[in-house]
């Protein structure tokens, strides 16, 4: 008898300990940032006079707008796709978590260069036909002996968020920013085209531009990650 009281005052603990791992890996190997790793490396890297027609294709290259860029809301910064929160904390100790009060995203169309050419992106919110992950670029947060900067309190009224509770302490807020910014590198895959061109494009004298879609059963994937990037042994 004393001897089963004791395994199982073993094997309860060492339950436990490997559901969590379990949970941990699961939750890494399932996130959108390893899944959207994984979905790229079924595609090929090929430069863009490589590109053949209906290919799966990845290229890695520069952000160039094609129209007027969007403005983030606290860096400033100019860019062709956002993704930004603001979160309240809400509760206290354990049963503490995270509200979200704002979240907005928008992406328009733009283009990558690479040695001097360019292929055409062209992301559609509604319905999707993107799957996207963008590295964190600026976050800020604000709570008790901890004002908001001015740049972050700024932002708080644009969208009518009060800093402060009622008995005048500061909430406990943040902010998080992700953006793909012109100039920026980024990978994009997707099923290689060449299409016509139909109204001139500034800087581009040819009557074709290769271009990255998708399909019924393909996303684009459009990510800023350098672990998806080309190196010089991707060919």
């Amino acid at each position: 008898m004393m001897l089963a009281n004791n395994t199982a005052d073993v094997i309860f603990p060492v339950l436990i300990i490997t559901g969590f791992i379990i949970f941990g890996y699961c939750t890494y190997y399932f996130g959108r940032k390893q899944t959207i790793l994984r979905q790229l490396k079924k595609f090929q890297f090929k430069s863009i006079p490589q590109f053949r027609y209906n290919d799966l294709t990845k290229i890695t290259g520069k952000v160039l707008h094609a129209h007027e860029p969007f403005v983030a809301p606290f860096s400033k910064r100019k860019c062709v796709a956002y993704l930004f929160k603001i979160q309240q904390k809400v509760g206290s100790g354990k049963h503490s978590r995270w509200k979200t009060i704002v979240e907005q995203e928008d992406i328009q169309d733009f283009f990558i260069e690479e040695n001097g050419e360019v292929v055409m992106i062209k992301p559609v919110k509604v319905p999707k036909n993107y799957f996207n992950y963008l590295d964190e670029d600026n976050s800020i947060s604000s709570g008790f002996l901890n004002d908001p900067s001015p740049e972050f309190k700024k932002v708080l009224k644009h969208y009518n968020i009060n800093s402060e509770n009622y008995f005048g302490f500061n909430k406990t807020l943040r902010y998080s920013e992700r953006i793909l910014e012109v100039g920026e590198t980024v990978t994009v895959a997707g099923i290689a085209k060449w299409k016509s061109i139909k109204e001139p494009i500034e800087g581009y004298n040819y009557s074709k531009i290769a271009a990255l879609e998708n399909n019924d059963s393909q996303k684009l994937i459009i990510t800023d990650l350098p672990e998806a990037r080309k190196s010089r042994w991707n060919y």
